[in-house]
Parts: structure tokens; sequence; C-alpha cells
């Protein structure tokens, strides 16, 4: 078994929030260059990825032999970002997958005349496919593992079908898949296609097929039925890991909890996707500092003998709430789009958590690039010693 020390990188989901995640990994850049520390290869052997995090995951792994171009690469997509480049934000496209989709949701007793093609979707994420096209150098991933400059790769995805959580894993040397309830590992080519499944949000984008041991499996975000978010680069062999979350775990609470009255749609759809995004990360950072705890009060002769390990852990994440964040920018969306969510209460500052996750507009990822670069150089020192052998 190798027993070299490997660093794992857990780039969670969150749609637009994701972009927090490329300030993150800009000013991480930074501190190790200024310390000296750093190489032109990524610090990471193990990238993992989910939802919007998994295109950043695959993005930095495809340029793991130059870390400093990966970040470029990421903070050019980010900086510049438009809704119309992740899902159709004309007023036609709104129209035939939004409103539609509303309309059937509400009244689909009456609409039969749908029921043999019913829309699939809030919103048509056809773009998506062409920026990850463009923006992707898959081969350069083959050559990264080739090379041993990364270890692996894996992005995570659920299964409608199954209903299984699933993690796709492409590694430079044979590992062995894993199996846990409701949950198993898949190793195979990491492609376009897994990407668009693992950020397929729940209502928001349509489910993607996938060929799964010979047969056709729909597959959606792979924030859904993720219980253990760490869990994939412990199996591939990390025994430290960083982990860039998206909210909620460091952010102020709200001081507007009594404001309102009956809560909107989008309210209760935000609520639902920040369950979705956010809550299992924080559960799972609790679990392993339990077991680190744990493992840290039993002898080393006998931990020796033990299938658990202690696994140093860094977790960055928003210092503000994006929420809050997106409630400033929301105006900044595409009139089709602003139509359609705010007659479900997304404009409204109760309804923001919702339109954070589909706020794909430079004005509002800008803000979160400077508050992920503002968070981890305030944690310089927690940085380094991370990194420190």
């Amino acid at each position: 078994m190798d027993s070299k020390e490997k660093t794992g990188l857990i780039l969670t989901g969150g749609g637009a929030r994701a972009a927090y995640q490329a300030g993150v990994l800009h000013a991480v850049q930074q501190i190790l260059v200024d310390a000296g520390r750093s190489a032109p290869q990524t610090p990471f052997d193990i990238i993992c990825g989910t939802s919007a995090g998994a295109l950043n995951a695959t993005a930095l792994a495809c340029r793991a032999d130059d870390f400093a171009s990966g970040v470029r690469g990421l903070l050019a997509v980010w900086e510049d970002v438009a809704a119309h480049q992740v899902y159709r934000a004309d007023s036609l496209a709104v129209l035939r997958s939004g409103a539609r989709w509303l309309s059937l949701l509400s009244f689909g007793w009456l609409l039969r005349k749908w029921h043999a093609s019913p829309p699939q979707s809030l919103l048509d994420n056809t773009p998506l496919a062409g920026l990850l096209h463009h923006a992707l150098d898959l081969p350069r991933l083959d050559a990264a593992l080739a090379d041993g400059v990364l270890h692996a790769l894996a992005i995570t995805a659920s299964s409608y079908s199954s209903g299984h959580h699933l993690t796709f894993y492409q590694s430079a040397a044979p590992i062995e898949p894993w199996v846990r309830h409701q949950r198993m590992a898949l190793a195979t080519q990491i492609g376009v296609e897994h990407l668009l499944a693992s950020s397929a949000i729940p209502f928001i984008f349509p489910a993607v097929p996938l060929y799964l041991a010979g047969r056709r499996e729909y597959c959606g975000d792979g924030s859904m039925r993720q219980l253990a978010p760490i869990a994939p680069a412990i199996h591939l062999g990390a025994t430290r890991v960083l982990v860039i979350g998206a909210g909620r775990m460091t952010e102020p609470a709200r001081d507007d909890v009594n404001s309102g009255g009956y809560p909107s749609l989008a309210q209760v759809a935000g609520h639902a996707l920040s369950s979705i995004f956010l809550d299992s990360l924080a559960v799972d950072v609790e679990r392993l500092q339990r077991v680190n705890h744990t493992l840290g009060r039993i002898p080393q002769d006998v931990r020796a003998g033990m299938a658990l390990r202690p696994v140093k852990l860094l977790v960055i994440a928003p210092s503000e709430r994006l929420d809050d964040i997106a409630a400033r920018h929301v105006l900044s969306l595409p009139p089709p789009v602003r139509t359609l969510l705010g007659g479900i209460g997304a404009l409204e500052s109760r309804g923001s958590a919702l339109a954070s996750y589909l706020l794909f507009e430079a004005s509002y990822t800008r803000e979160l690039i400077r508050l992920g670069e503002r968070d981890t150089l305030a944690r310089r020192q927690d940085v380094l010693s991370f990194f420190a052998s």
C-alpha cells in the first residue's frame, strides 16, 4: 500500500455559489507562493467535487501540472460568467421550460395534453455543455494521471433510477471501488456527461442519462443523498483534506428570522436546496473531528491495527451570508429569468436563497470570489500549517 502522505481537496456543490471556491483557491496559491512553498504542479494529490464543485474540480485536475494556470482558468470563467452560458435565459426558452413546468406543477390534472412529453425542469441548461467543452481539456487530465502529477479525481452524482449515491473516479493506479449503504463508487473515464449529471440541480436542471453496468440510469445533482462528502477523498487515500464549503458553517445567523408571513415558494425551495447542498458537510466535518479525537486517545501501537486513521482537516467556508449577497444582485439576472423567479418570490430578500444558486452573473460571482480571497487570507497561518509536512 502506498504510504505517501496525500492531500485531498473537497469542492462542494451550490450552483453559482461555487464561485467562492475560485477565490479561496486563488488565495491558497498566493499564500503558498509568498511562503516559498509553491511548486508548478497542484498541491493536491486527490481532487473531489460535487455539483458545481465537480466542474471546478475537473478544471483544476485538467491543469494539475500547472496549479497557477488552473486557478487562473477558474477565475477567468467565474469573473465573467453570464446566466446564458449556463442555461437558456431568453424569453422563448423560459416560456418553454420554466413557465410551462410551473403551470404543470400547479394544474397538471387539467393539462393532460402534456402527459406525453411534460417539461423536465425549470430551466434548460443546454448551454452548459458547450461551456464545459470549451473550458475543459480532458486529455490533459489523462496525462496528469499517467505522469503521476495527480493521484485521482472523483465527482459525485445521484441516481434517480436506483436511488444510489454514485462516486465516479479516475485514478493513476487501480483503486478498489467501495460500496456503502446506498453509496457506491465506480472507476470510469470521467467525461462531460458525468459533470452535467453531477451539476443537475434537482427540479432546476434536467436529469442526465448515464449508462452504468449496461443499463441506463437518470442521474442528478451529487449533493442529493450525499451523507459523507469527505469520504471519497479518504477512500482514495487522502491523509489530509482541505474542504471548501458554500455556506452556513461559519456565516452569521439571520437577523430577520421572524419577519414576513407565510413562506413563498422560492423561500421553501431555497430552504430545500440549502438542506441538500450545505447540511451534510457540517455533519460530516463533525463526524471526522470526533473520529480524530477518539483516535488521538488510543495508543499508537493499538491504532496501527485499526482500519480507521486520523485525517488532518482544514475547512474554509463563507464568513458572510451568501443569501444576503445574492439579494443585492438579483436584478442582474436576465429579464425573462427575473420575471419567472419573481413570480415565486425569489426576488424578495426572504427568497434570495434560491436566487443564490442560480445567479450566474459576474456582479455576484465576483463578490463571492473576493469574499473567498479575504476569508482565506485571514487564515494564512492555518493554510501554512495544513500544508506543512
